[in-house]
């Protein structure tokens, strides 16, 4: 499973107050984690961190239609071959992947190759200049079918956070 935002999709002092509270836990709470440990981790840094993103700041170019198929047209493209794209969400200014590397090839470079080219065709609409993606990304390992289903589920009702009619599932 994997996030991955737009660069203006929040302010950077916020990523890195949160970032250094998430490292300062993470200290405090040294792996393997049980599972009370895993949902509080979940709770504080990672739902945390989408309330903010489903929040939608910056321009949230990915509410626009076009952008939307850009972005689907490119996980879409080597589904089968390079990975297996299980499902999916385009938010306005993040989107949420649940996807199975094959083969050989590795989460980074998959990420790599989406986020390069979307950034080149998203550039070439009007008004779409510059740096698009942040570099980073957030990614998780599905352990079991109960975290399967959790994350699909969460892909599938993520839209309804956004307020009606700012955006649609391509």
């Amino acid at each position: 499973f994997v996030t991955w935002r737009l660069a203006d999709s929040l302010p950077k002092s916020v990523v890195e107050r949160l970032n250094e509270q998430k490292t300062i836990w993470e200290t405090n709470h040294p792996l393997p984690w049980n599972e009370t440990e895993q949902k509080e981790h979940s709770r504080l840094f990672i739902l945390g961190f989408e309330q903010l993103l489903d929040d939608a700041h910056g321009k949230c170019v990915l509410a626009q239609q076009p952008c939307r198929k850009i972005v689907s047209d490119v996980l879409h493209h080597f589904h089968g071959e390079r990975y297996h794209l299980d499902s999916f969400v385009i938010m306005p200014n993040h989107v949420h992947v649940l996807f199975q590397p094959l083969g050989e090839n590795k989460l980074e470079a998959i990420l790599q190759t989406w986020k390069r080219f979307t950034a080149k065709e998203l550039n070439k609409l009007p008004g779409n200049i510059g740096s698009l993606w942040q570099r980073e990304y957030w990614d998780r390992l599905t352990r079991s079918e109960k975290q399967f289903s959790w994350t699909r589920n969460y892909i599938f009702k993520n839209p309804e956070k956004l307020p009606r009619g700012s955006f649609s599932i391509p």
